[in-house]
């Protein structure tokens, strides 16, 4: 048995930086999860894809934010990469969007780039992957 003295310490993600971005990710979690409940009891109907991409979009930020949060490794791997496919969501949906609007009746998180968001869900990838990869070194 293992004492808690030899398991090895995991490394904090939420220094620094790291808990401003926590921060941001726990507002995203909160405006697009509450968003899409609310559209996806009321309205479902009239928007589909978007109320839909809005609640994956809450659930994406909030393994992103309890990724931050637990620390270690594993951890900094897992929200890499999701935060990678955050970005390629946000870039996809973003010019869907754009180019055919008539696909989405209503907008979702990540619509213009999260335009509705002042564009924090294009910017906030960007940076967390930033500071995860600076993190590793």
């Amino acid at each position: 048995m293992t004492t808690a003295q030899e398991r090895p310490q995991r490394t904090r993600l939420i220094k620094g930086p790291g808990m401003l971005l926590v921060w941001l990710y726990g507002v995203m979690v909160v405006g697009a999860v509450s968003r899409s409940v609310v559209q996806i009891s009321t309205e479902f109907e009239h928007a589909p894809l978007a109320y839909s991409l809005s609640a994956v979009a809450g659930l994406v930020y909030g393994f992103i934010t309890y990724s931050l949060v637990r620390g270690g490794e594993t951890a900094r791997k897992a929200a890499l990469v999701c935060c990678a496919a955050e970005l390629l969501g946000v870039l996809t949906v973003g010019t869907w969007t754009l180019v055919e609007p008539s696909a989405f009746p209503d907008a979702t998180v990540w619509s213009d780039y999260g335009l509705g968001y002042l564009f924090i869900p294009v910017l906030l990838p960007l940076s967390a992957m930033y500071w995860l990869r600076k993190g590793a070194r």
